[in-house]
């Protein structure tokens, strides 16, 4: 229990407590439906990223309207609000998407804002796309209030020829069409079944990995991270979360009683045995900083070694998130690592139970009938698949995504592009070769700015069935949904003169994912040399957000954070 004194329940809202000094406030709040009694209620907030922009937001005004009613059923006075989402689906593979990281930041700031200006009591956020998460998770991590977190649920599969779909099908089926595997009609027909409904992209992708390790660390109810969107199930659980909120009131628990650094170890835990996203790294070390927790890049080394792969789900796998919810969603995932000891299970969570006490009832192992997840002796890969890479190219860190994979070394020559789009262009052009070693610079942080998702080029890779012949590198990151040999969040960034930035073509590059080493075969001679010769160019906005942004944010290896 946080040590700030009285709980919201015990005294009157802290928006409205210095008698005739607030007749003001009150008068306002009236204005939006307060009768007298309710200035005697906590004042909750309800955050919600409701939006047409994408499928993940379209559906979460319904799950806002749910969390209100509950709210004022349990004696509590709800306030919505929405803040922003960007459609990284839509956004990817144009001018746009670098925006999408922007947008954590923007979610973030904007959730904090209103919770401080409006001195709310809780907050409750409910977000889809993948930056809503994060971006909440970081609001609350600031505030010293209750808080608690509503996944707005996962999309279902499409379905085509007797297989599932996902967005990242279409994504692969351009490199399939460009390279003659697939006609016209073919992509068409993909295009159209990839996505049937609301919710967020249905692989292990960057959203259902960040709802998966929000739920691992304690800050969304047990089974809420795996939900469809559409399934009547979703809007029951958003009325338990709202409900959930009052015992942390009474007992005033934020979430940075919640988040504790072992908690964060659980979530990179969960991540590792599901298979998720690289972006998890970059948001999970982000949130440590919003926390002030002690989590670096070299940390997440020592859990991946120890904990096995072990989930079968999309993009390198054949299962989605709702086969993972069926067979016994995060809990059974959960209870086997902690059967396993590989996660800690006396951490306190939103229910007001630790983690160990959440998961008494959940059986020690899955239906044996469900394939998704695989027994421990028998994973996947018996280590978690986000591999930290260093050497000359990244000396603060690089992160490697190897699930599904078969070659572990790649040693060829650089093919270098300076935006996502050349990248592109020549991969669509067959211009690249196996054996190569593609490097997409100046989309760092800084560089881009706002650190693109490499999304289209690695799915044009696979596409044209080079995903494990050819070796990516990158300042930018990579979409949940990417699988091949990529290395994305190279840092330093080629904007603040690090080494790739300075890489040349046909220089020598060394990927060697069991020795963790990302290395140009250059002399420290030519090193210095070139460095002596290079000079940043302009950022690419004077003005505006993203100039702003450019401005502002750290190192990849920091987590991209503005403050």
């Amino acid at each position: 229990m946080s040590e700030k004194g009285k709980s919201p329940l015990n005294r009157k809202s802290q928006a409205i407590t210095l008698g005739d000094k607030r007749a003001p406030n009150r008068a306002m709040l009236r204005a939006v439906g307060f009768s007298d009694s309710d200035f005697d209620k906590p004042i909750i907030g309800v955050a919600n990223g409701q939006s047409t922009v994408t499928p993940c937001n379209a559906g979460l005004g319904k799950l806002a309207d749910v969390a209100s009613a509950q709210i004022m059923n349990q004696g509590g006075m709800p306030q919505t609000f929405g803040t922003i989402t960007v459609s990284d689906g839509i956004s990817m593979g144009t001018e746009g998407m670098k925006a999408s990281l922007v947008s954590r930041e923007v979610i973030a700031d904007s959730i904090e804002t209103v919770c401080r200006a409006a001195s709310l009591d809780a907050v409750i956020c409910i977000g889809g796309c993948d930056k809503n998460m994060p971006g909440a998770l970081m609001a609350m991590a600031r505030l010293d209030i209750p808080g608690i977190f509503v996944y707005g649920g996962t999309i279902k599969p499409g379905h085509l020829h007797g297989k599932d779909l996902t967005v990242v099908s279409a994504f692969e089926a351009v490199g399939q069409y460009s390279s003659g595997t697939i006609d016209k009609n073919e992509l068409t027909e993909i295009e159209k079944n990839a996505c049937p409904g609301f919710g967020s992209c249905g692989g292990m992708f960057t959203a259902n990995t960040m709802s998966s390790a929000i739920e691992a660390m304690g800050m969304s109810l047990p089974y809420s991270s795996t939900m469809a969107n559409e399934d009547k199930e979703k809007e029951i659980s958003t009325g338990a979360s709202a409900a959930a909120l009052f015992p942390l009131l009474e007992k005033n628990i934020v979430p940075r009683d919640i988040i504790t650094r072992k908690a964060l170890e659980n979530g990179i835990a969960v991540v590792m045995a599901v298979g998720g996203s690289t972006n998890a790294v970059l948001h999970l070390l982000a949130l440590a900083h919003s926390l002030k927790v002690d989590l670096k890049i070299e940390d997440f080394e020592p859990i991946r070694e120890k904990v096995p792969h072990f989930c079968d789900l999309k993009p390198s796998g054949d299962y989605v998130a709702i086969d993972l919810h069926q067979a016994g969603g995060i809990p059974q995932v959960m209870k086997m690592l902690l059967n396993a000891g590989l996660i800690h299970g006396d951490c306190m969570t939103v229910t007001g139970k630790t983690v160990a006490e959440n998961l008494k009832d959940v059986p020690d192992s899955p239906d044996p009938r469900q394939k998704v997840i695989l027994p421990l002796d028998k994973p996947k890969s018996p280590q978690g698949h986000l591999v930290i890479l260093k050497g000359n190219i990244s000396p603060e860190g690089s992160v490697a995504k190897i699930s599904g994979i078969k070659t572990r070394r790649i040693e060829g020559p650089a093919r270098i592009f300076n935006s996502e789009e050349e990248s592109l262009d020549a991969i669509l052009a067959n211009k690249i070769n196996a054996g190569d070693v593609v490097v997409i610079r100046y989309e760092g942080p800084k560089g881009g700015p706002g650190m693109r998702e490499m999304l289209a080029p690695t799915s044009a890779l696979v596409g044209e069935g080079l995903g494990d012949k050819v070796a990516l590198i990158t300042d930018g990151r990579f979409s949940g949904g990417t699988y091949g040999v990529v290395i994305g969040h190279v840092a330093p960034e080629a904007q603040v003169g690090g080494m790739i930035g300075l890489l040349e073509e046909n220089d020598t590059i060394i990927v060697d994912i069991d020795k963790h080493l990302l290395e140009v075969k250059l002399s420290d001679a030519e090193i210095e040399k070139r460095k002596k010769n290079w000079s940043p160019p302009p950022i690419k906005y004077e003005s505006g957000v993203l100039a702003k942004y450019a401005k502002l944010v750290s190192s990849a290896s920091r987590g991209a954070v503005t403050d």
